[in-house]
């Protein structure tokens, strides 16, 4: 589901955003991400919407189990404010592209981000 970022403040609940590690682990089965994202406003980048989609060779299930999760977060895309945020998160840090953007999308929507990533911690906005 795609919401225009600027009504967050008109929401409630507990939000967070979710690095593509631990929906992948969800998917798998674990009850301890669901746990962790139990009663949650789950935000997610676009770049963790298109990994998601990454894996080779998966099987219509898996897609329907993919799309069903992706209509239960909420998709950032990537606004001028994120790609900001990207180009001097680049320029101090060691952070691939994609991680990059993740971490920047949290940054710019002021929530923390929930990751098994250890390389994240390397920004201390996060």
């Amino acid at each position: 589901m795609r919401l225009p970022i600027k009504n967050l403040s008109e929401m409630s609940g507990i939000r967070i955003v979710a690095d593509t590690n631990p929906l992948v682990y969800l998917l798998n089965g674990s009850e301890q991400v669901g746990n962790h994202l139990d009663g949650k406003e789950c935000w997610i980048s676009v770049i963790t919407e298109l990994e998601l989609f990454g894996k080779r060779n998966l099987t219509t299930q898996d897609k329907r189990e993919v799309k069903s999760l992706l209509n239960s977060c909420f998709v950032a895309d990537l606004l001028p404010g994120i790609k900001e945020i990207t180009k001097d998160l680049q320029q101090s840090t060691t952070l691939k592209l994609p991680d990059t953007i993740i971490a920047a999308t949290a940054i710019y929507l002021g929530l923390p981000l929930l990751t098994a990533d250890k390389a994240f911690k390397k920004i201390k906005d996060l």
